[in-house]
């Protein structure tokens, strides 16, 4: 796609968003005058996030389907800069989408990413198309080995999924014995890479908090116990309260065939705001992410924050969380990414967040436009 395509496309995007406003790259958009499609000057006020927002849980280049093209991609990420969001972890892909870099540089709307390479998993037991199934589970660590190498720093493995073969008894259960989740976290660490699974399941996490894992994605099932032991040997947890908010319509879809299942997933979502609270009261690192790309769409960061306070988090300990903290935990700096303009501080209200009015993304050559708004 040439840097004129890119441009083209983007007016096209803000035609179709109502948003009247183009802005000038290189400095922050609350120091700048924009202008219109029609070269009428627009004042331009409000209050800029250094850094904007980080995602450290979505899936560009990852459609309910499986992998995207490469437009649909250049979509996702156009859409994930709207809301706001400059900074990704992206938490296992179907291809590898080091292009992007490429396409940011040429004025693209695309956050900076952080790889994790593609979701290791074993065959049926997880979402079709979605990972790099493996056949033989003794493969683990030398595939963990090729995507720490093929990433920037972050493996992704899935660490429990339904076993449907259990027939009326299939549950959540691990798909990794122990010695193969201590070789995998070593051969992560070993090839200069962090390592974070996925887990639902109670029995999933303490193999993997005793191996010396670097993270878990939504850990619903961590008692206190755990919870004291992540604080302890500070795992960070996404707990991705939107997905969660899915479990009920999982259950739903079990009906009488899994009855096992629907009932462990009614629990865990029962008890997920509270779990949440606890592993924020005990010190837990909690991260921010959406789990976008399968399901939910890639400006579903901001709604992500609001439900946090349901977990009895302030509005700014959140805004801390998803700037500060989670740039420091990535190593990312924010003039890295850019800023981002809303009519308030969101620390004051995270409904500001619904509402970005500009993104001024930094190191990239073109005009940049915000799509639509993320609307409550």
């Amino acid at each position: 796609m040439r840097p004129g395509d890119i441009e083209d496309s983007m007016r096209q995007a803000l035609r179709n968003s109502g948003i009247d406003q183009v802005l000038a790259g290189g400095a922050k958009p609350s120091q700048l005058s924009a202008v219109d499609l029609d070269g009428i000057e627009l004042a331009q006020t409000g209050y800029d996030l250094d850094g904007g927002l980080v995602d450290v849980h979505c899936h560009l280049g990852l459609g309910p389907q499986g992998a995207t093209d490469r437009q649909t991609t250049l979509d996702q990420a156009a859409s994930a800069v709207s809301a706001g969001i400059l900074g990704v972890r992206d938490c296992g892909a179907p291809t590898d989408t080091h292009w992007l870099d490429a396409q940011r540089e040429a004025g693209a709307l695309v956050p900076r990413l952080v790889r994790a390479g593609r979701h290791i998993a074993r065959p049926k037991r997880y979402l079709r198309g979605f990972a790099l199934e493996l056949e033989r589970p003794q493969d683990l660590p030398e595939a963990v080995a090729t995507q720490a190498r093929a990433g920037d720093g972050w493996v992704k493995v899935v660490g429990d999924w339904i076993d449907r073969s259990l027939g009326a008894d299939a549950d959540i259960t691990p798909l990794w014995d122990q010695a193969l989740v201590a070789d995998a976290v070593a051969a992560a660490h070993e090839n200069g890479a962090r390592i974070t699974v996925h887990t639902f399941a109670h029995a999933t996490l303490n193999p993997w908090i005793e191996a010396g894992v670097d993270c878990f994605e939504h850990a619903t099932g961590a008692d206190s116990d755990q919870i004291k032991e992540m604080a302890a040997r500070a795992i960070a947890v996404t707990p991705t309260f939107l997905q969660v908010d899915k479990f009920p319509e999982f259950a739903a879809q079990a009906g009488e065939k899994y009855p096992r299942y629907a009932a462990t997933v009614t629990a865990l979502h029962a008890g997920h705001e509270q779990q949440v609270a606890a592993m924020y009261e005990a010190g837990v690192r909690l991260l921010p992410g959406s789990d976008a790309g399968g399901s939910l769409p890639h400006n579903s960061l901001p709604r992500e924050l609001l439900a946090w306070r349901r977990a009895g988090i302030s509005d700014s300990e959140i805004m801390r969380l998803a700037t500060v903290s989670v740039r420091e935990f990535l190593g990312l700096e924010a003039h890295w990414l850019g800023s981002v303009t809303y009519e308030a501080n969101p620390a004051e209200n995270l409904q500001y967040l619904l509402n970005p009015l500009a993104v001024n993304l930094s190191g990239a050559g073109a005009t940049q436009i915000p799509e639509q708004p993320v609307r409550s």
